[in-house]
């Protein structure tokens, strides 16, 4: 009869070191993507010499869910003017965790970099390079320039955060760069910002 009622505590233990043992082998998750709920592009006006003017203007796109998994983000329409040059600079958030995001993508600079494709880079528009602290090719920082005779008074401008990429892929340089899904990785940022040029 003792024999019997030890058996349950047998079993039990038995069982608990089953899961054990396939918890310990399960793999981790690693490079997991960002779930960016807030993203802001903050542009202030620079002189002939490169040194900045003015009031940093700013501009909002968010979707409480996360920009990649809602339905309906609020997006700002960025403003900016004919002959320009402008400082452009991106901050992004995730409101869910709290969690600034922006800290991860420096921290981790080897691993994220920003593109920005759209209407916007077209033609005779406006262009941008990276301007990065350190050289860091990242897309954080950014020098953009307006056309004085852009052509056009609205433009889009798609910005887009791609993680684990192979930074070294030949064009990924570029911060125009079409292809840049053969560059690798994921995105964690597809978003398309309208501009009005005055």
């Amino acid at each position: 009869m003792n024999n019997l009622q030890k058996l349950p505590i047998y079993l039990f233990a038995a069982l608990a070191l089953g899961f054990a043992s396939c918890e310990s082998n399960d793999p981790e998750e690693e490079n997991d993507g960002e779930v960016i709920t807030d993203v802001t592009l903050k542009f202030q006006e620079l002189n002939s010499s490169g040194s900045p003017i003015g009031i940093i203007t700013s501009f909002k796109a968010s979707d409480p869910q996360g920009i990649e998994v809602g339905t309906s983000p609020t997006i700002q329409t960025i403003n900016l003017t004919k002959g320009k040059t402008y400082r452009m600079s991106i901050e992004v958030y995730n409101s869910i965790e709290k969690e600034d995001i922006t800290k991860e993508i420096l921290e981790e600079a080897d691993k994220h970099q920003f593109f920005f494709l759209g209407t916007a880079f077209s033609g005779n528009i406006m262009t941008i390079t990276y301007d990065d602290q350190s050289g860091k090719r990242l897309g954080l920082s950014n020098k953009l320039v307006v056309s004085s005779s852009p052509g056009t008074n609205n433009a889009q401008m798609r910005v887009i955060l791609r993680h684990d990429l192979d930074k070294n892929f030949p064009g990924a340089s570029n911060p125009n760069f079409t292809n840049f899904v053969q560059a690798g990785g994921e995105t964690d940022l597809d978003i398309t910002f309208p501009v009005v040029i005055n």
